[in-house]
């Protein structure tokens, strides 16, 4: 049986039992409470913890776990909260949370709920159609600020490929080069990866 089914069957018997129907907020409250809230692994420092939930699922449809670790088993949340705190100015800091907040508005109204409770396939749908808008929005105007997706995706990339595991099992490591080898093809040079240090 369905879990919600079980679930609503459960506020159903409560009700009886207590001699009186639930009134539709409270079942809608207490529906809601029963949503797995995602664990975060790391403490923010810069943002609350509701918006690093966000950033950690956003960061994760962005590069998922597949054969090697996606961008949360990497610490990408941990490595976008330090850089929003130590490296943004405030105006930069500002604006990227409200590009997360507008990000998570049009979730709720794309598709009823927090982009942390999306389906997956529903969080990879809002995000290509959030970053196909930002791309077109800076061909129009090139000198525009950067939209929170393209600065979200960049910190990301840079988060994820500067990891170790990024660095050593996504890209090819070397921690002290051999030799010398000029002009070979790239798949003679590391079975096709490209370098982790250029």
């Amino acid at each position: 049986m369905n879990q919600l089914i079980d679930r609503r069957e459960a506020l159903k018997k409560t009700a009886l039992f207590m001699g009186a129907a639930l009134s539709a907020g409270a079942i809608a409250g207490i529906m809601n409470g029963c949503k797995a809230t995602p664990d975060l692994t790391y403490k923010p420092v810069f943002l609350s913890e509701d918006q690093a939930r966000l950033v950690s699922e956003l960061a994760q449809t962005i590069l998922p776990k597949t054969d090697t670790p996606g961008a949360k088993e990497v610490g990408v949340p941990n490595f976008i909260d330090k850089v929003l705190n130590q490296c943004y100015k405030k105006e930069d800091q500002e604006r990227f949370l409200a590009g997360l907040t507008a990000f998570e508005e049009d979730a709720k109204k794309s598709y009823g709920d927090s982009f942390i409770y999306c389906k997956p396939e529903d969080q990879v749908a809002l995000t290509k159609k959030t970053l196909q808008a930002a791309v077109e929005e800076k061909k129009a105007d090139p000198k525009a600020k950067r939209p929170f997706i393209l600065t979200t995706k960049e910190l990301t990339m840079l988060g994820y490929f500067t990891s170790e595991p990024g660095a050593t099992k996504v890209l090819q490591y070397e921690a002290v080069p051999g030799a010398y080898k000029g002009c070979i093809p790239l798949k003679e040079a590391g079975n096709g990866k490209t370098w982790a240090t250029r």
